[in-house]
Protein backbone atom coordinates (compact mmCIF):
# COMPACT_ATOMS: atom_id res chain seq x y z
CA UNK A 1 0.00 0.00 0.00
CA UNK A 2 1.65 3.29 -0.82
CA UNK A 3 1.53 6.07 1.75
CA UNK A 4 3.45 9.69 2.32
CA UNK A 5 4.97 9.26 5.51
CA UNK A 6 7.65 12.13 4.25
CA UNK A 7 5.93 15.60 4.20
CA UNK A 8 9.20 17.18 2.18
CA UNK A 9 8.86 18.51 -1.06
CA UNK A 10 10.68 21.25 -3.28
CA UNK A 11 10.33 22.76 -6.75
CA UNK A 12 12.40 21.14 -9.40
CA UNK A 13 13.22 23.87 -11.62
CA UNK A 14 14.65 21.29 -14.66
CA UNK A 15 11.14 19.92 -14.34
CA UNK A 16 8.99 22.66 -13.74
CA UNK A 17 7.11 20.37 -10.83
CA UNK A 18 6.67 20.17 -7.44
CA UNK A 19 8.72 16.41 -6.58
CA UNK A 20 7.33 14.38 -3.55
CA UNK A 21 8.02 10.95 -2.71
CA UNK A 22 5.55 7.83 -1.88
CA UNK A 23 6.45 4.67 -0.10
CA UNK A 24 4.90 1.06 -0.46
CA UNK A 25 6.86 -0.70 2.26
CA UNK A 26 10.30 -0.66 2.01
CA UNK A 27 10.29 0.79 -1.76
CA UNK A 28 10.47 4.83 -2.23
CA UNK A 29 8.83 6.33 -5.22
CA UNK A 30 9.21 10.03 -6.70
CA UNK A 31 6.16 11.72 -8.08
CA UNK A 32 6.14 14.96 -9.66
CA UNK A 33 3.45 17.22 -10.14
CA UNK A 34 3.34 19.56 -12.99
CA UNK A 35 3.57 23.60 -12.76
CA UNK A 36 0.09 23.18 -15.16
CA UNK A 37 -1.46 20.81 -12.72
CA UNK A 38 -0.87 22.99 -9.53
CA UNK A 39 -2.26 25.78 -11.23
CA UNK A 40 -5.11 23.68 -12.44
CA UNK A 41 -5.40 23.26 -8.49
CA UNK A 42 -4.79 26.75 -7.61
CA UNK A 43 -5.09 29.27 -9.66
CA UNK A 44 -4.19 32.71 -8.54
CA UNK A 45 -1.91 35.38 -8.97
CA UNK A 46 1.27 34.24 -7.17
CA UNK A 47 2.41 31.49 -9.76
CA UNK A 48 6.48 31.23 -8.39
CA UNK A 49 8.09 28.66 -6.70
CA UNK A 50 6.79 30.01 -3.31
CA UNK A 51 3.06 30.12 -4.62
CA UNK A 52 3.90 26.48 -6.48
CA UNK A 53 4.62 25.13 -3.18
CA UNK A 54 1.74 26.81 -1.50
CA UNK A 55 -0.82 25.14 -3.95
CA UNK A 56 0.76 21.72 -3.29
CA UNK A 57 0.72 22.21 0.24
CA UNK A 58 -3.27 23.35 -0.07
CA UNK A 59 -3.66 20.48 -2.50
CA UNK A 60 -1.92 17.83 -0.56
CA UNK A 61 -4.34 15.31 -0.13
CA UNK A 62 -6.12 15.44 -3.98
CA UNK A 63 -2.36 15.32 -4.93
CA UNK A 64 -2.46 12.08 -2.76
CA UNK A 65 -5.21 10.45 -4.03
CA UNK A 66 -3.97 11.16 -7.53
CA UNK A 67 -0.55 9.80 -7.13
CA UNK A 68 -2.20 6.63 -5.71
CA UNK A 69 -4.24 6.41 -8.98
CA UNK A 70 -0.81 6.68 -10.94
CA UNK A 71 0.45 4.33 -8.90
CA UNK A 72 -1.88 1.22 -9.14
CA UNK A 73 -2.17 2.04 -13.14
CA UNK A 74 1.18 1.18 -13.44
CA UNK A 75 4.77 0.58 -11.87
CA UNK A 76 7.37 2.87 -12.82
CA UNK A 77 10.33 4.37 -11.19
CA UNK A 78 8.71 7.73 -11.23
CA UNK A 79 5.55 9.21 -11.74
CA UNK A 80 4.10 12.55 -13.26
CA UNK A 81 0.88 14.05 -12.28
CA UNK A 82 -0.50 16.47 -14.79
CA UNK A 83 -3.62 18.72 -15.15
CA UNK A 84 -5.72 15.66 -16.49
CA UNK A 85 -5.15 14.00 -13.89
CA UNK A 86 -7.36 16.32 -11.59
Amino acid sequence: MLDFPNQSRFFDSTRSAVRFWGHDRAMEWSFFVTEEALKKLQPGPKQDEAGLLRAFDANREKIYVAATKAYTRARKGSYELCATDF
